[in-house]
């Protein structure tokens, strides 16, 4: 198993426009994971690269993927009124992908990009096999009164959330409070001392984080 060199993809048949950064593994077992991210970032951040290189590397077809609000502009949070967008350029992803490979689809997310993810899925609950959410942005900081949880009874996708126990979007107790309203299969992956970049702002990444996601998701989803 080898790693491989990401290759820049852009498919202006969609509206909006998939573009982002594909890793195709050497060896590929026909599933794909869709990544998009966070209000304050792009298909850059250095959680979703650890993330689709340790995917790719155990044959995963990994997308690293900018929504929409980012292709817009470089630099910004979303505009509240057009999250509907953010989400149809999801779904294209996931349209995109299912013109590559032909076994399962997942769709992830860091913060913004996996709140959207689980919306679309609970709006479309076929579209994907399941949801890979990293540091799901339960409330705003300080706000524990402005949850973020009205779709999630109607989530029907398996999901493995990945949570750090510092997160001041949502305690551990408050994510396990909200991932009761979910009738479908889930499962919480705590980091112990992460805040909401688990770990990766700046250069102080560990190997240790990819490897631990990827093995729980693969007990889920084997």
């Amino acid at each position: 198993m080898g790693m491989t060199t990401p290759t820049r993809l852009s498919d202006d048949s969609f509206t909006p426009t998939v573009r982002g950064l594909l890793h195709p593994p050497a060896n590929p077992n026909g599933d794909v994971l869709v990544l998009s991210h966070g209000a304050g970032s792009n298909c850059n951040a250095p959680l979703l690269v650890a993330l689709a290189e340790a995917f790719s590397v155990r044959d995963y077809t990994v997308l690293r993927c900018d929504l929409p609000f980012r292709q817009e502009r470089p630099t910004g949070p979303p505009f509240p009124g057009n999250a509907d967008r953010d989400r149809v350029g999801l779904r294209n992803a996931v349209a995109a992908m299912r013109k590559l490979a032909a076994g399962r689809i997942f769709l992830g997310g860091h913060s913004y990009g996996g709140r959207q993810s689980t919306m679309l899925s609970a709006a479309e609950p076929d579209l994907v096999s399941g949801l890979l959410l990293l540091s799901y942005p339960l409330h705003p900081p300080r706000k524990p009164d402005q949850l973020r949880t009205q779709h999630l009874p109607n989530l029907r996708t398996p999901s493995l959330f990945v949570h750090g126990t510092r997160d001041p979007f949502g305690s551990i107790e408050e994510v396990e409070r909200a991932l009761e309203l979910i009738p479908a299969r889930k499962e919480l992956l705590k980091v112990d001392g992460a805040g909401h970049d688990l770990g990766f702002k700046g250069k102080t990444q560990t190997t240790e984080l990819p490897d631990r996601v990827l093995a729980a998701f693969a007990a889920m989803f084997q």
